[in-house]
């Protein structure tokens, strides 16, 4: 099979430029950030690639940020015989030993993590400039502590509270310890 994984960093941006003309049996979309491997599609994805199949995803970037996850990722897929083409960079990994297109996996990889280390450094240097106007405030709490705690405290446990108020477990779990 022909699987086609699809990633941008936002629900407001648009995938139709990734994969657009590649005939494909099935797409995962995942519309978060790639700082992370936590991505429910992604997840689905490696449940669902079976040995002989292709994965087809449209650049380095797109499937991970960070040059340790993209070298797992490459290396679990063709592992498990399932081989793995970026169409930019026009690279296919298969399982057989490239050195040439390992070489170019790695610097492009890293260049992928050196561009979120940019990304991450000028979002700083925006929110440090933006409090020092009195501009930035923070984003807004989804539950104040009060009502976390009054939910705690009508008899939901931490998790079920988390569940309710649409917070983390580790967010209920603070405002307790206030």
């Amino acid at each position: 099979m022909d699987i086609g994984y699809i990633r941008v960093s936002s629900v407001d941006q648009n995938t139709a430029r990734q994969l657009d003309g590649v005939k494909l049996d099935q797409t995962f979309t995942d519309k978060v950030s790639g700082s992370t491997v936590d991505r429910p599609e992604l997840a689905q994805m490696l449940r669902s690639v079976r040995s002989g199949d292709t994965l087809h995803v449209h650049s380095i970037d797109r499937l991970a940020r960070s040059l340790s996850d993209l070298l797992a990722l490459v290396k679990d897929l063709t592992a498990k015989g399932v081989a793995v083409k970026f169409h930019k960079e026009n690279l296919l990994f298969a399982g057989e030993a490239d050195p040439m297109q390992e070489l170019m996996l790695s610097l492009l990889g890293s260049v992928a993590q050196f561009e979120r280390s940019m990304i991450r450094e000028r979002q700083r240097e925006g929110i440090a400039k933006a409090k020092e106007a009195g501009k930035y405030k923070g984003r807004t709490k989804a539950a104040d502590d009060a009502a976390i705690r009054s939910a705690v405290e009508s008899g939901l446990s931490y998790r079920k509270a988390a569940e309710h108020l649409g917070v983390s477990l580790s967010t209920v779990q603070r405002a307790m310890a206030k």
